[in-house]
């Protein structure tokens, strides 16, 4: 009888709030309401927005068994007793996977709790085998910390925040229902039952769509960077349920809260929250009431759809596990995993902007993963000519590996390869096109040649001799009397001609900015 209560006051509500929008929208294009008026009515709101953001370890056995967790296996087959829960079965913790949420505590500055203990949390799904997931409630492993970003904020201006975690916990993952190819049935595979995640809990602190897609792309780049998840959101590695309230602007306290869930797409996810805050913006004005729910995402139509009434944490029935001891970190360990930290996104964005003098766009595109900001300073360690490398990496090295569908790792040239090229082209033996458009394919294809040679070979060797140049400035110069004239009455464009002919007569091995000089001195 509840269920079919509230199903009946979201239903009706939902036709009110139909109703309402499609009133507003004719009273604005009849002009009975201008339409500043309606955008000045969703502008005194603000959205509230928290995140549970849970993201699947990469260990190679699951949370508490020595099932594989391994994505993309046949349906069934990483489980076993522990993972079917069958009586008798005990768990043991996954003392990597402990080692990998305290990486995560660590790299957003989280206090590291030294003594943390498991739980059940019940409810009763098919795809759960046990009937509860062990969990961590009252005393998860980290606690508060945050991870900074840079993002467009509900005024419309860019600027930095800080999006603090009220607590990052280990849990189990569950296994997943299936129901591609029939109406009617629905198939359980346990593959990934018992997969370790971390599940990390914001504050109510994101006001924008587009503050949410950057903090959930901060924390994929964080965990990419430390190597403890994937992070691929289209395989379920990373995903978030959103919890969206609104609220009149000036007002400190949150609104009825509703909860989307399972995004595994940033894109999709930050047209949940504009719709799902529209909806609620609407709902209100046209004296509606929330209702505290559950609701999911429809990527076909853009809209959210409820699910469900929210449960409460009641009604999870949360205890400790008897059957595992309380989880204890020493010191001796938590000095050891603080040793072997790698430098993170935002660390690397200011060296390489203080150390190597590059702008902030280039040091947050280079830092985009661990990969490419580590090519980045290994081409920088074999020159100095630190922007022109950003240049290459940014430009001709980025657009091959859009066109091959890859990342950095897959690049065939060594930074040895690429740094030699770069001050071949810095030092002025060949042209910077030359370089680009000739060499770089061609090593690109035999990544074995020296761009030098390849230089010599072709006779792409930029002549540099002041005599021989001089000689082929003076016969272009004294074959065009005319443009001569006209160019020292002012037409100061046709310099590009004179330089062109030069390169010509040179078969393009003139240095052209030895050809622009010695123009300039003749004319």
């Amino acid at each position: 009888m509840v269920e079919r209560k509230y199903g009946s006051v979201i239903l009706w509500s939902t036709r009110i709030c139909i109703f309402v929008f499609e009133f507003v929208k004719i009273m604005i294009e009849t002009e009975r309401i201008p339409a500043e008026i309606a955008s000045e009515i969703v502008a005194s709101y603000e959205a509230v927005i928290g995140l549970e953001v849970h993201c699947q370890l990469q260990t190679k056995s699951k949370l508490f068994t020595q099932d594989l967790n391994q994505f993309g296996t046949e349906p069934n087959t990483n489980v076993g007793p522990i993972t079917l829960a069958l009586p008798g079965t005990l768990p043991k913790v996954n003392k990597k996977a402990v080692e990998y949420a305290i990486r995560m505590g660590l790299a957003s500055g989280c206090t590291i709790n030294q003594y943390s203990i498991f739980d059940r949390k019940n409810y009763f799904y098919p795809d759960l085998p046990k009937g509860y997931q062990i969990s961590q409630d009252k005393h998860p492993i980290c606690l508060q910390g945050g991870v900074p970003i840079t993002a467009k904020g509900a005024d419309g201006v860019v600027g930095d925040r800080f999006i603090r975690f009220h607590h990052i916990h280990l849990e189990e993952d569950a296994g997943k229902s299936v129901h591609e190819g029939s109406d009617v049935d629905t198939f359980l595979d346990y593959n990934r039952a018992g997969t370790p995640l971390i599940e990390m809990v914001s504050e109510p602190d994101l006001r924008s769509a587009e503050e949410t897609g950057a903090f959930v792309t901060e924390i994929r780049r964080l965990v990419r960077y430390l190597g403890i998840s994937d992070g691929n959101m289209e395989e379920g590695s990373l995903r978030a349920d959103v919890n969206v309230s609104i609220r009149k602007k000036g007002v400190q306290t949150l609104g009825t809260k509703v909860e989307i869930k399972n995004m595994n797409s940033i894109r999709n996810m930050m047209k949940a929250i504009l719709f799902e805050t529209q909806r609620q913006i609407e709902t209100l004005e046209s004296g509606g009431t929330l209702v505290q729910e559950t609701r999911m995402f429809n990527v076909e139509n853009g809209e959210t759809y409820s699910m469900r009434v929210k449960e409460t944490m009641n009604d999870y029935r949360y205890f400790p596990d008897p059957d595992l001891t309380p989880l204890v970190v020493s010191d001796e360990w938590l000095a050891e995993i603080k040793a072997t930290m790698p430098a993170l996104p935002h660390e690397l964005r200011e060296k390489f902007v203080n150390q190597y003098g590059i702008p902030a766009y280039d040091a947050a595109v280079l830092t985009d993963s661990r990969e490419m900001a580590e090519y980045f300073e290994s081409v920088c360690a074999q020159t100095n000519a630190y922007k022109t490398v950003s240049n290459w990496l940014m430009g001709p090295v980025k657009s091959f590996l859009n066109e091959q569908d890859g990342d950095i790792e897959k690049f065939p040239l060594t930074p040895e390869k690429l740094a030699e090229l770069i001050t071949l082209s810095e030092t002025g033996v060949v042209s910077h096109t030359t370089a680009a458009q000739k060499i770089f394919p061609l090593l690109l294809e035999s990544p074995g040649l020296s761009a030098k040679e390849l230089a010599v070979s072709n006779n792409w060797v930029q002549n540099s001799n002041t005599n021989e140049l001089e000689s082929l400035v003076k016969e272009v110069l004294e074959a065009m009397p005319d443009k001569v004239a006209a160019y020292k009455k002012g037409k100061k464009g046709l310099m590009g001609l004179f330089v062109g002919q030069v390169m010509q007569k040179s078969n393009g091995s003139a240095d052209p900015k030895m050809v622009n000089q010695l123009l300039a001195k003749l004319l």
